[in-house]
């Protein structure tokens, strides 16, 4: 979850420790004792305002502890201050146990002045304050959340330049740049097996987000493996669909995947966040379908495999356009309504996405013959038999 929205003045690094002494802070706190304020020279100096009582603040301390720790390893000057916005001082103990970084002593009234006077509002604010006295405009816990360690050194300017790397993964039909990450060149299998992403290449591909959890997701999933193994048995293996988890564990991806005949972003991969944020997933399922030349086609591959199945492939505006113009051209050829010897009532023509046919009890899509007085569906083959009337099915496979 993204943290709220603060305001922030453009300060600089060492007018935190000004502020500090001016207040009779002599030191600061680290988790072996007592720090000189000077310990922080030369350093980028980030304020993080949290508290042990506030639940959001919990789930993201271990998130930035994991960013601080790979930070200094890779040799960045970098320094956190935690501000606390506890209410007493056990809670504070308790909270800033789990940070590596340091610590403002506690003093309720120390830090309502110090959040007074970098303008924060809400809790957990991260505040980058830069060498050059310049701190970024917007809010850095969304900026880190979305991008990690990458996104140091937190600046507005470096959240442009991540912003257009995903716009050039989204638009460029690179698909190992896409798919891949670093250390990992594979994707797998619900048996565990790895298969390179260099062997995609070239494949109409859906990348399809859900979860178990999700009751909607676990609806879609039936109709896109009816859809895949379709086009799978008669498209030559020319698609392939990558599921993107967002379950909310290990054990329920292995759930998810278990029901699944296609591939997968390793759970543990961070290439799956990493594609949620580059397609803008708000909201599962969806199904984000990628033409063989690695390009964008849809972001709205549900509604096209919900309203048109297998037949959709390859899923461009003009195979949707084809298969409108056929639809059309049948419902023109077909009655407005049927008498159906088996069924005392009139049936109208109705347009269904899918219905069981009270004939011959298949799967139907698309054109029916319904009574609105019960709950009855003819397939208008199935009238087309009993009747000896008049059409042939011009759409592929509507029963």
């Amino acid at each position: 979850m993204a943290g709220p929205d603060l305001g922030v003045e453009c300060v600089d690094s060492n007018d935190i420790i000004t502020v500090l002494a001016s207040e009779g802070i002599e030191f600061l706190l680290s988790g072996e004792g007592k720090v000189s304020l000077s310990s922080t020279e030369g350093k980028m100096i980030c304020l993080f305002f949290s508290a042990n009582w506030c639940r959001p603040c919990r789930t993201f301390t271990p998130q930035l502890v994991q960013i601080y720790n790979s930070l200094i390893k890779t040799g960045r000057m970098i320094e956190i201050i935690f501000i606390s916005f506890d209410r007493d001082e056990t809670g504070f103990g308790e909270h800033f146990k789990s940070m590596p970084w340091l610590a403002v002593p506690f003093n309720v009234d120390l830090h309502r002045r110090l959040s007074d006077h970098y303008h924060v509002d809400h809790i957990p604010s991260f505040i980058p304050l830069g060498l050059d006295g310049k701190s970024i405009e917007e809010d850095a816990i969304g900026l880190i959340e979305d991008y990690g360690a990458s996104a140091f050194p937190f600046t507005s300017q470096r959240r442009e330049e991540l912003k257009a790397m995903d716009n050039a993964k989204r638009q460029g039909g690179k698909l190992e740049e896409l798919l891949a990450n670093e250390g990992r060149n594979h994707v797998i299998s619900s048996s565990g097996r790895e298969i390179l992403v260099s062997e995609l290449v070239g494949k109409t591909i859906g990348l399809y987000f859900a979860a178990h959890w999700c009751p909607p997701c676990r609806a879609f999933t039936a109709q896109l493996i009816e859809a895949y193994n379709k086009l799978v048995a008669t498209r030559n293996q020319c698609f392939e669909i990558i599921f993107v988890s967002t379950d909310r564990d290990h054990q329920e991806f292995d759930l998810s995947l278990s029901n699944m005949p296609w591939l997968a972003i390793p759970y543990e991969d961070k290439a799956r966040q990493d594609l949620c944020r580059i397609f803008d997933i708000k909201g599962i399922p969806a199904l984000v379908l990628l033409g063989s030349d690695g390009k964008t086609i849809s972001t709205n591959g549900r509604a096209i495999i919900s309203s048109y199945g297998a037949m959709a492939f390859p899923f461009t505006e003009s195979r949707t356009t084809e298969i409108e113009a056929a639809l059309k051209e049948e419902g023109d050829a077909l009655p407005r309504q049927v008498k159906d010897l088996k069924h005392e009532h009139i049936l109208k023509l109705d347009m269904a996405k899918a219905y069981v046919c009270d004939s011959c009890k298949k799967l139907g899509r698309f054109w029916a013959f319904s009574c609105d007085v019960c709950d009855y569906d003819l397939h208008p083959t199935c009238v087309e038999e009993k009747q000896e009337t008049y059409l042939e099915d011009p759409v592929m496979g509507l029963v």
